[in-house]
């Protein structure tokens, strides 16, 4: 019989401190107008020294392990999508093995920025399918405001923090991972990188100085290709899947600026109806930002056992990424 990974659990956490547009406004030339127009987003949630990306991630996963039903013991994979780990290493997942409890689980940490949820998904769908894990918990988690200027605007007002987290579990019911697209073009890498910190270009005083340990961004190119990867790897799941668009209940995208995800909804001639879209609340919270829309539309009865959606995103690298996803629990039919 195929086995199956449905998603039998969610769960999503976030930092304490909410920042609005209008603190923001008292720190720097904008506006929560300007904000709002060119991005969408009200506010953000911004961690404090004391809420590492660890802690978030972890908190996400004790939800959804909660939901799922499931005890930590149970759990034999801990995947974390991130692009701002504790630290170099050990990997952040093996942290959140510890924070949860989790006995000797396989753990690693996934890097593919925006779009490490869904390339998650894939990698945690296949360990499942391939009979290698039976309850995986991945995560994707990103504290990005620490790698911002906050007297950038172009980068500052986009970006937040958080964590989303779902339980893989294997099934022979066709739930779960149906199909998915994923791909990369590196000779886009600089549209959007940290240069300062990592072996290439070593933290030096001079380059601190610099500001190289901080986010920038090409925002005219990145909307272009964000775009087209999300549309055309969209396409080739649903294809993959035997799926037409309008068997989707729900699209789940990248919550990066609500003009991509109408761009992308039009290019696709989708209803914006039938997207979902939180960031307002929440801004870009990188890897995290796809789990956490991803939850909210389930705890809002946006989508209900026997659903199909279609989840997309982008990130730096460049990377991009969709999956069509039957939801329910094995428990569920239909």
């Amino acid at each position: 019989m195929p086995r199956y990974a449905a998603i039998t659990g969610w769960g999503l956490a976030v930092p304490r401190r909410v920042v609005t547009n209008a603190e923001l406004a008292r720190q720097m030339d904008t506006s929560d107008e300007w904000i709002q127009s060119r991005t969408g987003i009200a506010q953000r949630y911004v961690a404090s020294s004391d809420e590492p990306t660890s802690m978030l991630a972890a908190a996400a996963g004790r939800h959804a392990l909660a939901q799922a039903g499931v005890l930590p013991a149970a759990v034999d994979t801990v995947i974390v999508a991130t692009c701002t780990p504790d630290r170099p290493f050990p990997a952040t997942a093996c942290s959140v093995q510890r924070l949860l409890e989790i006995p000797r689980a396989g753990a690693f940490d996934l890097a593919a920025a925006c779009s490490g949820f869904v390339y998650g998904l894939s990698v945690g769908s296949s360990l499942v399918q391939s009979g290698m894990s039976r309850t995986l918990l991945l995560v994707g988690a990103d504290i990005f405001t620490h790698l911002i200027n906050w007297q950038d605007r172009n980068t500052s007002v986009l970006f937040g923090d958080g964590a989303g987290a779902v339980v893989l579990q294997a099934t022979e019911q066709p739930l779960g991972l149906l199909a998915s697209n994923v791909g990369s073009w590196g000779d886009g890498e600089t549209m959007m990188a940290v240069d300062a910190g990592g072996t290439l270009l070593p933290a030096t005083p001079e380059l601190l100085a610099q500001g190289r340990q901080y986010v920038y961004m090409n925002g005219r190119e990145i909307f272009k290709h964000a775009v087209r990867g999300m549309c055309e790897s969209s396409e080739r799941a649903l294809a993959d899947a035997g799926i037409t668009l309008d068997e989707i209940a729900l699209v789940v995208p990248h919550q990066a600026n609500v003009r991509i995800i109408e761009a992308v909804a039009k290019r696709l001639g989708l209803p914006m109806e039938r997207c979902f879209v939180n960031l307002d609340r929440y801004g870009n919270t990188s890897a995290a930002s796809v789990p956490i829309a991803l939850s909210e539309a389930a705890q809002q009865g946006r989508i209900v056992p026997g659903d199909l959606v279609l989840l997309t995103a982008f990130g730096g690298g460049l990377t991009w990424g969709s999956a069509v996803i039957r939801w329910g629990s094995p428990t569920h039919r239909g």
